[in-house]
């Protein structure tokens, strides 16, 4: 039998029927001082009153749930188990109650809740134009082991999907109250033993789950008790395809943003500064800007790191075990006391390059319970206290403006074990002292003399020879020496490191895949355009910006002002 469709009648169908679901959906209306629960809630003049009413709805997807600007509500909105649709999210986010055209976000005040906003099991949901605190619990009986500024979690089969997050600012989240003083050994343990706060979270724990589709925009975490933005999948990586952009998180007690067990994560156009904030008790007080773990596919690129803290680790931006295909490109990575470079055991194919590096690693071991030396470049075989170590395969560094002051001590370490190491046309502009030290993960690197297995380490422009320690298992063939001239050294804008000699630096080489590695990168080994957005015409330059003799002249007559505060206050950066 032969069907004859009318696929245009068809089709029309599909969009009558979603525009009937969408004129369904409703709006509640929420206002803690002039609303009641008792209320139809379906009109500013008629709100309801409490969070807790949120319980009783009855959502359908296209629903939006409006709270009152400029108001706290004190309480939590619970989540679990909503199904949206695509393109008819639920929608949470805050109204003007005098119908202004600028929205002042509504404020949920979490103090004693576990969370301020938790999504459980649930898809296609929109939360935006909100504030957040959670600080404490008060009169109330603490219970549980974390506090959260918006949750997402997974606990059983089925999808969280298509959640994005846009427009928040939370802050002032911790679970201890004011006055809490953590020990001095809790800051030595891997990730924190106690409880803390946190900004926003993902976790999925079930292996019959999935996260995925889920976009973090916009938003601000500011002065949380841990990690800012933290995602946690399993070995199966279950939190899948997820959007990091445009935020920023600043003075967090643990690491600004942390991944583990995650695939096809994007990450970028987000500022990260002072994790690892010491400034609360309650605060861990350690944490790189960003570090990921058992993580795949994941690109971080545009960023700011800056001014991470802590006696360990506290990069800017590091790459910890088990992990695969990590691209670091176009970030600027500042003053962090771990340093820039920091790529630990069993990982394959991770890259930094085109950077910009000013002054990291300036940690000193011993100093201040410092048990770590901050360090310029690090590789390392750690893998877990209990493995042998195994170092990273294939790691790629290349195209990286690195900037150390005089007052600085440059430290490199490389674990013996590493196997596949390119560095290639990057500029070390070392002013002061270098030296080669331990990894010191736990455990010291492997003094055992072995060579390690395909090292391409050429073309690189360092200030004068002797630059790299001489200690080092791995030294430079073909090394250019010279001053670039930068236009404002020690500066925090990018264009403070436009090379003035163009000359020196325009003529790069291309990168090459390194032996028995068939992969490469994700986007390739070769880019199309430097850390300014300049294009690479044929050959790359070296370091991060590409010039041409008028961009140099540029340079040079480059403005001084910094849009970070200026070189000669921020060589020693003071934690708020």
């Amino acid at each position: 039998m032969k069907t004859n469709l009318n696929y245009p009648f068809f089709l029309g169908l599909i969009f009558l029927f979603s525009n009937t679901e969408s004129a369904f959906s409703k709006d509640y209306f929420f206002h803690p001082k002039n609303g009641n629960d008792r209320n139809s809630g379906l009109s500013s003049n008629e709100p309801f009153q409490t969070l807790s009413k949120f319980n009783e709805l009855i959502l359908l997807p296209g629903d939006r749930i409006l709270l009152a600007g400029g108001e706290i509500f004190p309480g939590t909105l619970e989540l679990k188990g909503f199904k949206g649709k695509d393109g008819l999210p639920l929608v949470i986010t805050s109204f003007s109650p005098e119908g202004n055209s600028v929205v002042s976000p509504a404020r949920i005040d979490a103090k004693g809740f576990a969370n301020g906003i938790l999504i459980q099991n649930s898809s296609f949901v929109q939360v935006e134009n909100l504030e957040i605190t959670a600080e404490g619990y008060g009169s109330a009986t603490p219970e549980g082991t974390m506090r959260v500024g918006v949750l997402i979690l997974a606990t059983g089969e089925g999808q969280v999907k298509g959640i994005t997050l846009d427009k928040l600012k939370i802050s002032r989240v911790y679970f201890e109250e004011k006055g809490f003083v953590r020990g001095a050994e809790e800051v030595k343990s891997a990730n924190g033993t106690q409880r803390y706060g946190w900004g926003i979270r993902l976790i999925n724990h079930s292996e019959s789950a999935m996260i995925e589709e889920v976009q973090i925009l916009n938003s601000e975490v500011n002065d949380v008790s841990h990690t800012g933005i933290k995602l946690t999948g399993t070995n199966s990586q279950n939190i899948r395809r997820i959007t990091i952009a445009g935020n920023k998180v600043n003075q967090t007690g643990g690491p600004g943003i942390q991944m583990s067990g995650v695939k096809f994560v994007h990450v970028s156009d987000n500022e990260v500064t002072y994790s690892g904030s010491t400034d609360d008790s309650r605060k861990w007080g350690r944490g790189s800007g960003l570090w990921t773990w058992g993580s795949s596919m994941v690109l971080i690129e545009k960023n700011k790191f800056m001014y991470a803290n802590g006696p360990g680790d506290s990069a800017g931006a590091h790459i910890d075990y088990n992990c695969d295909n990590i691209v670091l490109q176009y970030n600027l990575s500042a003053h962090n006391a771990g340093g820039f470079i920091e790529v630990l055991g069993n990982n394959y194919n991770c890259a930094y390059r085109y950077n910009i590096s000013v002054n990291d690693g300036h940690r000193e071991k011993g100093q201040n319970g410092a048990f770590q030396e901050g360090k310029t470049f690090w590789l390392s075989g750690y893998q877990g206290e209990k493995k042998e170590r195994k170092g990273p395969v294939n790691s790629y560094f290349y195209n990286n403006t690195i900037y150390v002051s005089e007052d600085l001590v440059s430290k490199v370490a490389i674990d013996n074990r590493s196997k596949g190491i390119l560095i290639a046309n990057n500029i070390f502009h070392v002013l002061g002292e270098t030296k080669q030290v331990a990894g010191d993960q736990y455990l010291p690197d492997d003094q055992t003399k072995r060579d390690v297995e395909h090292v391409f380490f050429k073309h690189n422009l360092l200030l004068r020879e002797n630059i790299w320690p001489s200690e080092v298992i791995i030294q430079a063939e073909y090394s250019l020496f010279g001053d670039p001239e930068f236009s404002n050294p020690g500066g925090l804008k990018l264009e403070d490191y436009i090379p003035g000699n163009s000359g020196l630096v325009e003529n790069g080489i291309e990168i090459p895949f390194l032996p028995e590695d068939e992969f490469g990168l994700i986007e390739g080994l070769n880019l199309q355009t430097d850390i300014l957005g300049n294009p690479i015409d044929g050959k790359p330059g070296i370091g991060a910006i590409k010039v041409s003799d008028s961009m140099a002249e540029k340079g040079k007559n480059a403005s001084k002002n910094d849009f970070f505060p200026s070189s000669k206050s921020a060589q020693k950066p003071i934690n708020p």
